[in-house]
């Protein structure tokens, strides 16, 4: 285990006690930063690739799944607040070329109340799965650097069925932000990738930060993924660190760190990134997990803070990205593991995130409301 501090005054075994647990749960490397009232703290534990002792770095790259979607929500309501996105406009008017319901708005898109269909595949109330796009297995390994258009991935979306009527519920669909990225390079007549360096890197000087598109490459330095899948009868694990991760697109493609993390979300909590007015949209969440535009919204319980995030998982990396509500203190984290089509990590992910928050925002205490991501 290594563990460094930017803050030399303190130690906070705590942290170091949590990270250490973490990595000795499943996962092959973990790294934390915390920025709070006690100053900056950053450590790792684990390492940085299968079968060798190296300690994991502490500030390398990471995909960050869906932790994109904060992102890209970010992105399009600063161009609401330039006046060349409708919130509440319907998103036909701006992608007429796919036949979308004409009810659904670029809101629905962010808070995923549109009922499209999800590109990935869809769980169905028998607890069978509707897929998408292959994105497990030894289908997704054999074809990891396929490239998809993220136009193809929205009209496979729309060859099937909506899961409701527009408005009318609350399906998690990396379509939508598949969709919301389509509608920011079409108002502007540039990449995704291209605004959200001029609107949020560029003038938060995140240099760690990727919207990779097609490549498969991690920049250095960075801890290393895997997956564990069957291939005719045999079990194989395989070094899945470089893919091509354009089958989830905008909903979950990006590349960060957990300094980039924290600058960026200390930020836009603390209001320096959208008027006033657009960030309590951002922050009110609909009524059945919690989700506002783009980042879930935690209670967690008498006594303690409300807490916005957005966590993220991909093939074998994860992330995590938490603060109060005024942005001073924030917790972000790069993990790193042997992935499978089980998702058998899941339950050591989603308790990751319980013993961070209760570590960092909660002194210790053990009943806060679940964390989602």
């Amino acid at each position: 285990m290594s563990t460094t501090r930017t803050d030399r005054r303190q130690d906070r075994p705590e942290l170091r006690r949590a990270i250490e647990e973490i990595a000795e749960s499943g996962f092959l490397g973990v790294q934390l930063r915390v920025n709070d009232e006690h100053g900056t703290w950053v450590g790792g534990a684990g390492v940085r690739e299968s079968g060798r002792s190296a300690e994991a770095h502490t500030d390398g790259h990471f995909r960050a799944g869906s932790t994109t979607k904060s992102f890209v929500a970010t992105t399009a309501l600063m161009l609401v607040a330039e006046g060349r996105i409708g919130l509440d406009t319907p998103v036909e008017e701006h992608l007429p070329g796919f036949g979308l319901d004409g009810r659904i708005t670029v809101r629905m898109l962010l808070q995923h109340t549109s009922g499209i269909f999800n590109h990935t595949g869809e769980l169905r109330e028998d607890g069978t799965v509707e897929p998408g796009v292959p994105w497990q297995g030894e289908e997704w390994v054999r074809n990891r650097f396929c490239t998809y258009r993220p136009e193809d991935l929205v009209r496979l979306s729309l060859s099937r069925p909506g899961r409701f009527a527009p408005g009318t519920g609350w399906s998690y669909s990396n379509t939508n932000y598949v969709l919301a990225r389509l509608v920011i390079e079409q108002v502007t007549g540039r990449t995704f990738a291209e605004e959200l360096q001029r609107l949020v890197l560029g003038p938060l000087g995140l240099t760690g930060t990727v919207a990779p598109g097609a490549s498969p490459d991690v920049p250095e330095p960075h801890n290393r993924s895997y997956y564990r899948y069957r291939d005719a009868g045999r079990e194989r694990t395989v070094d899945v660190t470089r893919h091509n991760p354009s089958w989830v697109s905008a909903g979950g493609d990006m590349i960060t760190t957990t300094q980039d993390l924290h600058v960026y979300f200390s930020a836009l909590m603390g209001g320096r990134l959208l008027p006033a007015a657009l960030l309590a949209e951002m922050r009110t969440p609909e009524a059945t997990v919690g989700y506002g535009l783009g980042v879930f919204v935690q209670d967690t319980g008498p006594g303690g803070p409300t807490l916005f995030h957005h966590n993220g998982a991909t093939i074998g990396s994860a992330a995590l990205m938490y603060s109060t509500a005024d942005g001073g203190t924030t917790m972000t984290a790069g993990l790193n593991y042997v992935d499978d089509a089980e998702l058998s990590i899941a339950p050591a992910f989603q308790n990751a995130q319980q013993r961070l928050v209760q570590a960092v925002f909660l002194d210790g205490r053990t009943d806060p409301a679940r964390p989602r991501s």
